[in-house]
């Protein structure tokens, strides 16, 4: 092995939420770059231009989303949800009589961005990024699981002034794996007129299998979505995913017009690049087309429930040797805990320099402790095993 690798493709990586690469999947990624399409419109590039809206129109299905959402190939869930915010912003001060990416922000009407208390940072950053900043948030609490409350999101929105608003919900939360009541928190902010996006980049592939569904019921009533490809649907990088309920809002957010860009805008239809933020941009719809072709429905089902039975088995393995399971495993993520923030930091350096498996931690409630992910499709029941022996020796010596 090279020391400058990471094993992250590998059954016992458990350190972050990513997945491995299915075989058709890494073959795709061959021929992708062997092609080197230039995927920025049908004119470029036919075959990705198809290979996109075939794999878009599959995850509409699949994710349970309009069948008219647009679908945008990102690279990966920082510029989906970007792109997702963007599209809010666009609306939000459109309807308020203001045409933002003519006239920026300064002089603009005020938009409140309102979102859970346990959101993503990528939330944060695309704020900066889109010029809100993010003194603007305004903060919803949760639940114990790091689920928002809808009933204070709903007070939240009634404490402030009327106008553009913004709501960011969360499906898949990034310690936990809760995912926000998406029925009651959709309802508040269409009583305030909000604009609802979904940072989805792991949780939103929870729609797949009908034993997690419930947990995502409701989410495509929402405006925008950003999820990743990378992750649960174990896809090379980079593959992020923004979807938007509305095309034309979403294009008019990101796109752009030259003389010399056949192909694209309004008239043409709108491009791939019409609903990214690149242009000199990869074909990365050949790899999602292969994934989801090698498993059909059924077997993306299967991958996601597989992970969340590795994950409730984790959890059960680490119970039974003594740690405290600081989480609901409702999907794929286990926080175990060990005790003083020392002991758990040096169980973890300890972890990692074994190498049966690799794993992170986290502060979480104000507990430090050891986060678990599981999104591979290779992870066996005896990886599970043999990481849990291996995290319970460990710590029986620490």
């Amino acid at each position: 092995t090279d020391p400058g690798l990471m094993g992250t493709a590998g059954p016992r990586y458990f350190g972050f939420v990513i997945g491995g690469s299915l075989p058709a999947a890494v073959a795709a990624d061959v021929l992708t770059s062997g092609w080197d399409q230039c995927a920025y419109n049908a004119v470029l590039s036919p075959a990705a231009a198809a290979a996109e809206e075939a794999a878009g129109t599959w995850l509409k299905d699949l994710l349970g989303l309009p069948p008219t959402a647009s679908a945008g190939f990102v690279t990966g869930a920082q510029a989906a949800n970007t792109v997702g915010l963007a599209a809010g912003r666009h609306h939000v001060l459109a309807e308020a009589g203001w045409d933002v990416e003519h006239d920026g922000l300064h002089g603009a009407p005020q938009v409140r961005v309102v979102a859970g208390r346990e959101r993503h940072a990528t939330i944060d950053r695309s704020l900066r990024l889109l010029g809100f900043g993010t003194k603007v948030l305004e903060e919803v609490g949760t639940d114990a699981n790091g689920a928002l409350d809808p009933d204070d999101l709903a007070a939240v929105l009634a404490a402030g002034p009327s106008g553009p608003t913004i709501v960011c919900l969360q499906a898949g939360n990034v310690n936990t794996g809760a995912c926000d009541p998406f029925p009651a928190a959709i309802e508040a902010a269409r009583e305030h007129g909000a604009w609802v996006h979904v940072d989805g980049a792991f949780g939103l592939w929870a729609a797949a299998n009908p034993s997690t569904a419930h947990l995502v019921q409701g989410v495509g009533g929402a405006d925008s979505w950003g999820c990743d490809a990378h992750k649960w649907l174990n896809v090379p990088y980079d593959a992020g995913l923004a979807f938007c309920a509305r095309p034309d809002v979403h294009a008019a957010a990101v796109s752009y017009t030259a003389a010399y860009l056949v192909g694209s805008g309004g008239a043409a239809g709108w491009g791939l690049g019409d609903l990214t933020t690149e242009s000199s941009r990869r074909a990365r719809g050949f790899t999602v087309w292969a994934a989801l072709r090698e498993l059909g429905r059924s077997g993306v089902a299967e991958l996601v429930g597989h992970c969340c039975r590795m994950a409730r088995r984790m959890a059960h393995r680490l119970a039974a040797g003594g740690a405290v399971i600081a989480n609901d495993v409702v999907l794929n993520q286990v926080l175990a805990d060990f005790g003083d923030p020392e002991r758990t930091d040096r169980l973890i350096q300890q972890v990692q320099r074994d190498g049966t498996c690799w794993l992170g931690g986290t502060t979480w409630h104000g507990r430090r402790l050891i986060r678990i992910s599981f999104s591979n499709w290779t992870t066996t029941e005896d990886d599970v095993d043999r990481s849990a022996d291996a995290i319970l020796r460990l710590a029986a010596q620490t």
